[in-house]
């Protein structure tokens, strides 16, 4: 018999690329289980976070950025999967970033709730970074949308305001078993998380579109008798400059996204990680539907 007591639910957190989803996921959960970076549609999946808040059990689903008109397979993709992560989920949260306003991304999000019926929690970020009177005309400007329940003003990066969300979340879940065991934390698999992290390392090293045109895939994973593990990956690049610019001068970019890498992996994994990066030639990886598969996306959209 369940405990009556408990309550459990689903919460999409939604918005524009960059509007800092990941980045109050990894708050929510008290974890780093989704990769930041300061570049646009880094997130490419849903990645669900699991909180605990007193009785209750949040599962976060944190979903890609919405924007209009995707035109590679990919893009549309993604937004597919961010929509979904709508449709499947109890709660809607929106983060609207503060300093961008009311931009054309937003209202077809806005446009797009409001023709599912869905009445979204509105979530104004990086509220640290813009004028006071500013932020109440643009929350007095989203409301009259008549979208929103609720309003809350956070920066999920200092944590400010982060806690009352939390906490009204929690408060409008459902009585029921928790649908976790209490120690997990994510839905997604170590292997999923290391070839993000190194992901996120490529984001953070490489500049402007070349990203965008590489994935990484985790080919290996060994369990060592010392307690450590093996890690081997690809890094997938659509073209042959793409994987020289990935390797470098004599190896040294790769070298600097493995060592950055392999540091983060061996904090959240805690343990020692031997890290093996190959830079690999794959053209039109993003048309392979062994890719969507393995990241959770659907190729036929």
């Amino acid at each position: 018999m369940s405990d009556p007591e408990k309550r459990a639910g689903f919460v999409a957190l939604v918005g524009a690329p960059n509007a800092g989803k990941s980045t109050l996921l990894n708050a929510l959960i008290g974890e780093k289980i989704a990769i930041v970076t300061h570049k646009v549609q880094t997130t490419r999946t849903r990645i669900s976070g699991i909180s605990i808040k007193g009785q209750t059990q949040i599962i976060f689903v944190d979903t890609p950025g919405i924007f209009k008109s995707p035109k590679r397979r990919l893009e549309r993709a993604m937004v597919d999967a961010a929509w979904k992560g709508v449709s499947d989920t109890d709660m809607t949260a929106l983060l609207v970033d503060a300093q961008a306003g009311i931009n054309p991304q937003v209202r077809h999000i806005i446009t797009g709730l409001k023709g599912q019926g869905i009445k979204a929690v509105l979530v104004l970020n990086k509220v640290d970074k813009a004028p006071r009177t500013s932020l109440l005309e643009l929350s007095r400007e989203l409301n009259a949308l008549g979208a929103f329940d609720e309003t809350f003003m956070i920066s999920a990066l200092k944590g400010d305001g982060v806690e009352d969300l939390h906490t009204y979340l929690a408060a409008k879940m459902s009585k029921g078993p928790w649908l976790y065991p209490e120690d997990q934390i994510s839905d997604v698999s170590l292997r999923f998380l290391a070839s993000e992290i190194t992901r996120e390392k490529i984001f953070l090293n490489l500049h402007q579109e070349l990203p965008y045109a590489l994935a990484v895939e985790t080919t290996a994973w060994q369990e060592r008798k010392d307690g450590s593990v093996r890690i081997e990956q690809n890094i997938l690049c659509a073209r042959d400059n793409h994987k020289a610019m990935v390797i470098g001068k004599k190896g040294t970019m790769l070298k600097k996204i493995g060592e950055t890498a392999r540091h983060e992996m061996a904090a959240v994994f805690g343990r020692k990680v031997h890290l093996f990066l190959h830079a690999k030639v794959a053209q039109d990886w993003y048309n392979k539907p062994d890719h969507y598969r393995e990241i959770g996306l659907e190729f036929k959209v």
